[in-house]
């Protein structure tokens, strides 16, 4: 299934666990220190630089290289999105914001928020860094240059992104449970056995 960006709600609540996905659009990357100068300034009821709206923030620290005045993506694979954990959830809340793009999944907050929300964790795999960089068409813009090239906002459009796999959805659903069950299920049995 194809999404592009910027995501409507009422396409977002249509997604469920496990579906995969691909998309076309614009993508903002944020780690740690982004995601706690972005809550800095709105806290202060200061807007940020770009809009996420509708958008999606892929939990990403790419590696760029310069050619003349522009950016190229060189590597743009996912960070482990348990980093962003305590601050993903206002996040989503405070910016309109419909995906987030990472790795490992999030917390029951997290969970809850997406519901409220109406916003989706999709998992990008690990360890795919370069192919994830074939899927970005163009740099539109970086922000925040002076967090440094890994935890700068890099604006990104996107073609064909994926698969990202539905991870997390606005109705309650996540795979990481589904597993986390499963896995507590199975140690039991075996206990039993033993």
């Amino acid at each position: 299934m194809r999404i592009e960006s910027p995501l409507r709600e009422e396409a977002v609540r249509e997604l469920r666990v496990g579906q995969t996905v691909s998309l076309t659009g614009v993508v903002h990357t944020a780690r740690d220190e982004a995601h706690a100068r972005m809550l800095e300034l709105l806290r202060q009821g200061e807007p940020l630089p770009f809009d996420l709206k509708g958008g999606v923030i892929y939990h990403c620290g790419p590696i760029m290289e310069r050619r003349g005045d522009e950016w190229r993506v060189i590597a743009a694979g996912p960070t482990t999105s348990a980093r962003m954990d305590g601050m993903q959830a206002e996040v989503i809340e405070r910016t309109g914001v419909r995906a987030i793009i990472g790795k490992g999944g999030m917390s029951r907050p997290v969970l809850e928020a997406l519901a409220q929300h109406g916003c989706v964790y999709l998992a990008y795999t690990g360890g795919a860094a370069v192919l994830a960089a074939k899927s970005v068409k163009e740099v539109v813009r970086e922000h925040w240059s002076d967090l440094g090239m890994a935890e700068a906002v890099w604006e990104l459009r996107m073609r064909e992104f994926g698969p990202l796999v539905v991870a997390m959805d606005c109705h309650g659903g996540s795979l990481y449970q589904e597993v986390e069950a499963k896995v507590n299920a199975e140690r039991e049995r075996m206990l039993r056995v033993l």
